[in-house]
């Protein structure tokens, strides 16, 4: 298969909605939308390679964070490693529904075939828009993602697709993966768990598996 050729309007960093993010259209493109976000400590950068390894003929949104962390930035506030700032969730998800709803629309992006690739805090993030935002994300695709709220409304997923990849090396979030499997699971997702012989790090296990899930039949409703 040959890689997707893209325009050099793809390398702008776009600051015209809530969030900086990327845009990232293949001449080929499919009509599928692909929104991915990072993992703490980083940029938007660092999802595009998995994004074009797992979609590559899908328009990509590569959203950065708002939080300041290091050098790089983070989706919310956090306490602990596995512990997080509640108020500050619930705002910067709320803000990233209205942002992928404002980039679908400037865009031309149907919601409806939109995939959620999320990362460690990132994937966090996808995940409380599941529950708090129903209806937004259909198709989530989670790599080493933890339940990060207090609290959890029984929001009702059917209909709903959720990958979740966890690594069997990751010491902090690898045991919470059962508890975020149930989460799902209990509110009528359709799930698909994975575990990769990896640490928290993602790589071409995980591009492989995201891959192949995307690619899958959707059974009918």
């Amino acid at each position: 298969m040959s890689a997707p050729e893209y325009s050099d309007k793809n390398s702008v960093l776009r600051e015209d909605l809530t969030f900086s993010y990327r845009l990232l259209t293949p001449a080929n493109a499919s009509g599928e939308c692909l929104f991915v976000l990072h993992g703490s400590g980083v940029d938007e950068t660092t999802m595009l390679p998995l994004a074009r390894q797992t979609a590559p003929h899908t328009v990509i949104v590569a959203a950065r964070g708002r939080i300041p962390q290091e050098d790089g930035f983070r989706w919310f506030e956090r306490i602990t490693p596995t512990s997080f700032e509640q108020t500050s969730i619930r705002a910067e998800t709320a803000a990233f529904a209205q942002f992928a709803r404002e980039a679908a629309r400037q865009h031309g992006l149907d919601l409806q075939r939109a995939t959620f690739l999320g990362y460690s805090n990132g994937a966090n993030v996808v995940s409380s828009l599941m529950l708090l935002h129903p209806g937004l994300v259909r198709r989530a695709a989670l790599l080493r993602a933890m339940p990060v709220l207090d609290t959890w409304p029984m929001t009702d997923l059917r209909g709903s697709r959720v990958l979740i990849v966890a690594g069997a090396a990751d010491q902090t979030y690898g045991p919470f993966a059962p508890a975020l499997v149930t989460l799902f699971s209990q509110r009528g997702a359709e799930i698909d768990a994975r575990i990769v012989a990896a640490g928290h790090e993602f790589g071409d296990a995980d591009a492989a598996i995201v891959r192949q899930w995307l690619a899958a039949p959707i059974a009918a409703a």
